[in-house]
């Protein structure tokens, strides 16, 4: 997705639908906690991950 000034964590996890209640995210490779998520702030040429926590039985 595009960057723009002022992205945060929150804005990327909307705008790219993510839904899921079980999220896990890390931008280059440092972990930001989900109370973070709507300050966090997303550098241009961020890498940014999503990993969505499944539990089963």
């Amino acid at each position: 997705m595009p960057w723009r000034a002022g992205l945060t964590v929150a804005d990327v996890l909307r705008e790219r639908q993510f839904v899921f209640p079980l999220l896990v995210v890390s931008i280059d490779g440092v972990h930001v906690p989900r109370d973070a998520f709507a300050t966090t702030a997303v550098p241009e040429r961020a890498v940014v991950l999503v990993l969505h926590l499944m539990s089963g039985g």
